[in-house]
Parts: C-alpha cells; sequence; structure tokens
C-alpha cells in the first residue's frame, strides 16, 4: 500500500503548468473524465495495454485532445495512480482519527485499507499495475520504509498506552501487517472468488493475539 507521508512520481507535467493558469472547469471536468476512463482500463486490460488511443476512444475525444491535458501515457497513469492513492489515504485518515484509543488506531489502519479497496476494486489494479509496470514512472513502492513507518509508529503508540505487547518489535509487525495486505490485495487479482472482507477478519485475528483486547 502506498505511504501517507510520501509521494509518487511528480504527475505535474509541463503542459499542465502551461501559462501557470487555473484550469476551467471544463478542463477540470475533462481530466477527472480522462482518470476515470484510465482507471476503468487500466483495470480491465492492464496498463502495458492501455494506450493514449484507448483512453480516447473510451472518453470519445481524439488522441491530441489527451495530449493537450497530458503529454503522454505514463502522465495520465501517474495521475490516475495519484487520485487512487489520494483516495485511498483520506479514507484511511477518516478512520484512523475516529478510532477509539491507540489499539483501534492500528486495528483501523488495517481494515480501512481493505474496506476502501473491496469498495474501488479498480483501485486494486491501478496500484498493482503502477507498482509493477516499470515504465509507469512511480518509484514509490522502492522506498518501502516510508510505507511501513506509519503503521509502526501506531503500534508503538499503542505500546506505550499497554494496549499492545510491549515486546513485540513495532516495525517488524508493520512490515508483516503491510504485506499480508498486499498478498492479500494481489490474491484478488488472479482469484475473483476470493473475498477481501474474509481477509480483513484473517488480519485482524492476528492483530487481536497482540492487542490488550484479546487478553
Amino acid at each position: 500500500m502506498p505511504s501517507q507521508t510520501g509521494s509518487s512520481a511528480n504527475s505535474t507535467t509541463p503542459r499542465r503548468r502551461h501559462s501557470e493558469r487555473e484550469l476551467t472547469f471544463a478542463e477540470q471536468a475533462r481530466r477527472e473524465q480522462l482518470i476515470n476512463v484510465t482507471i476503468e482500463l487500466i483495470a480491465q486490460n492492464g496498463a502495458a495495454r492501455t494506450s493514449l488511443q484507448s483512453i480516447a476512444e473510451a472518453a470519445s475525444i481524439t488522441k491530441a485532445a489527451v495530449l493537450y491535458h497530458y503529454p503522454s501515457k505514463q502522465a495520465v497513469i501517474q495521475a490516475a495512480y495519484e487520485v487512487v492513492r489520494t483516495g485511498l489515504i483520506e479514507h484511511m485518515r477518516q478512520k484512523i482519527t475516529a478510532a477509539d484509543g491507540p489499539s483501534a488506531a492500528v486495528e483501523a489502519y488495517l481494515t480501512s485499507q481493505l474496506a476502501y479497496l473491496t469498495e474501488h476494486p479498480h483501485h486494486v489494479r491501478v496500484m498493482a499495475e503502477s507498482f509493477n509496470d516499470p515504465t509507469s514512472g512511480i518509484s514509490e513502492h522502492t522506498d518501502t520504509e516510508t510505507r511501513w513507518r506509519p503503521l509502526a509508529e501506531l503500534i508503538a503508540r499503542a505500546q506505550q498506552a499497554g494496549e499492545y505487547e510491549a515486546s513485540a518489535n513495532a516495525s517488524t509487525h508493520a512490515i508483516i501487517y503491510g504485506g499480508a495486505v498486499d498478498a492479500l490485495t494481489a490474491e484478488t487479482l488472479s482469484n475473483p472468488d476470493f473475498s477481501l472482507k474474509s481477509g480483513a477478519i484473517g488480519i485482524i485475528e492476528i492483530l487481536h493475539a497482540f492487542t490488550k483486547s484479546s487478553n
């Protein structure tokens, strides 16, 4: 999963900075449409088989019109990934903030990821494709610490509050939980019958073995 503090490769392109003016309502709407169809196409066909021409056809515009907004396929994919990443992070932040206590915040971190991806299955493919496609230009996944550090900090706070096993290594546990979430979401790409909801239950059962509520 993406970090909550890091950023993906800069999705601001020279064309998007043109004249440094604000986008018109029509331009904002068109870019939103292009991002939405890009997410749909990646979910259906994969990033490698999603071309500027297919994006243009799905949006019922010309390829030149796509290039007016985004100068390359890589730029569109980066923009789509940023929308997915931002939506996921905001959903997680709301659930974590609303959690009743440190250990509940750890649980909210894990369950909110899977709940969001369950509700937005196409976003799973976009994230996976962006991570695995070296041509995407997205390098966030190469800095692994930025991905597990926020969860490790939540676990450490739960330990300080006496709500998480004190002898546990927070960083190691965060990496393990993160790997479990990644594995569960990856399973959905090859196994359409797999349920992220049931996967979330399994992770929380493991979590409860280390939290005060399980004692």
